[in-house]
């Protein structure tokens, strides 16, 4: 669909009808012990990408990236720490620049602050996504001690992917589905991946 900024993942690329549109804000949700990471590093290889990393270094993720065994580019990554995350966030984020990637890894830190404020930031966040035409991806934990925000942050995304990892038998299997998504028709269903060297469609127990 023209207008549309393509993710760099070509199965997610062609359920999206050619990408996410420009401002769009993606809150993504995964277990912390699934392989999650794997589709934010491949994110990087579409264009420039300011990559905030709220609990890990930003030397551990540097190194992660450059370790993958799948295409990924040279973000730009800062660590948000502090006494005031959001204030953080907000500043780093006010410098990027048109046409770009912004990565949240993870949102957790920043959705336990203040209701009203966090509230704010995501009203900012979605404006200056709009304005420099950028995506932006929030990558949430799933599991217990979900932050009081979370609600929040899944009402102000324009589209939530939601990654599920299962065993059967003796195979893990992860499954994407999105719930909700704005900028057009919702891919009504799961998208099987294979999380390994690189995102990809699994077609391991695909019948012919």
């Amino acid at each position: 669909m023209a207008g549309r900024l393509d993710t760099g993942i070509d199965v997610l690329d062609r359920k999206l009808d050619g990408g996410l549109p420009p401002g769009c804000i993606v809150a993504y949700t995964a277990e912390a012990a699934s392989q999650s990471e794997l589709l934010l590093y491949e994110l990087t290889a579409a264009r420039g990408t300011l990559y905030l990393t709220t609990e890990r270094s930003d030397d551990a993720v540097r190194h992660a990236i450059e370790s993958s065994p799948s295409e990924v580019g040279s973000p730009t990554v800062r660590h948000v720490s502090g006494d005031d995350p959001l204030e953080e966030a907000t500043r780093l984020i006010g410098a990027l620049p048109d046409g770009a990637n912004l990565i949240v890894d993870t949102v957790d830190v920043l959705e336990r602050a203040d209701t009203d404020e966090y509230i704010q930031f995501c009203n900012d966040l979605k404006s200056h996504m709009l304005e420099t035409g950028s995506i932006g991806v929030l990558h949430c934990l799933k599991g217990k001690g979900v932050p009081t925000n979370r609600s929040r942050t899944f009402h102000a995304a324009d589209a939530v992917f939601d990654l599920r990892t299962k065993i059967t038998g003796s195979e893990l299997e992860n499954h994407l589905t999105i719930p909700k998504f704005r900028g057009g028709a919702q891919p009504t269903e799961a998208i099987k991946l294979e999380l390994t060297e690189e995102v990809a469609i699994d077609t391991s127990r695909d019948i012919a």
